[in-house]
């Protein structure tokens, strides 16, 4: 039984369906003793741009007035943690702060998913161009968790490079490293493994076993039913253990409370 997930979307991202009281409903029913809601962060675009894949900025006040009310209804059935799950973009993180600021955040995971931004840079879900921007990615992570912002990677081999083994497992490694020496878990993502996608890969968790690394099980939810997948949690466990990798419950500082 997975006691903890903090990575749970919510209908705001626009591409997750399910009301919010849903989620808890069902990560309850499923026994868990902690559920961290952490959307796609939203972000203020140059140009007027908006994203049709996270929360819009006017999308904020209802989403932590909604947690908020379910957090106190629900305190004493499960721990309810309000965060997002956000991008590492240096030139934007200052405005995005001022945005953010008056917010209760509990959290932040980062989920690096493009090369900059996603109106400036490629989607980093497909193959990378080619060394330079696989280094490049890699190097946006680190030093995004190098900030303090975020508890842990979302996903963190969601870039497949098939072009240079040697390369993949070398910034992988390095990757790997850096959590490892940070006592930060790689995170084994139950939609990557429940659709069949190229992550959570058995590749990347043979690297991160290698290093040392502990693990942590995010269901990455965008629908309610997704908090009491016991198959799915069975394969992410069964990974862990045929990987050797110590799977933890909590987020330190972020444990159940009730």
């Amino acid at each position: 039984m997975l006691l903890a997930n903090y990575h749970t979307h919510t209908t705001r991202c626009r591409h997750a369906i399910g009301e919010d009281r849903y989620y808890v409903e069902d990560a309850i029913e499923s026994g868990k003793k902690v559920l961290g809601f952490s959307d796609h962060c939203p972000w203020i675009f140059p140009k007027g741009y908006v994203s049709g894949t996270r929360m819009k900025p006017s999308d904020l006040d209802d989403y932590f007035s909604s947690l908020l009310d379910l957090k106190r209804e629900y305190a004493k059935d499960i721990t309810i943690y309000i965060g997002f799950e956000s991008e590492y973009i240096p030139e934007m993180m200052a405005e995005q702060e001022k945005l953010l600021a008056d917010y209760p955040i509990d959290y932040m995971i980062l989920g690096e998913h493009f090369l900059q931004s996603e109106t400036t840079g490629a989607y980093m879900g497909n193959e990378p161009e080619n060394e330079a921007e696989f280094i490049r990615y890699i190097d946006y992570i680190i030093e995004g968790m190098e900030t303090g912002k975020y508890r842990y990677v979302a996903h963190p081999d969601l870039c497949p490079f098939s072009k240079n083994p040697a390369c993949y497992t070398d910034q992988y490694l390095r990757l790997c490293r850096y959590l490892k020496a940070h006592e930060i878990p790689v995170e084994i993502n139950l939609l990557g493994v429940v659709e069949k996608r190229h992550y959570t890969s058995d590749s990347f968790l043979d690297i991160a076993a290698k290093v040392g690394c502990s693990a942590i099980i995010g269901c990455d939810a965008h629908s309610p039913d997704r908090l009491q997948n016991a198959y799915g949690e069975k394969l992410c466990k069964d990974m862990a253990e045929r990987h050797h990798l110590p799977l933890i419950d909590f987020l330190p500082g972020l444990e159940a409370l009730c």
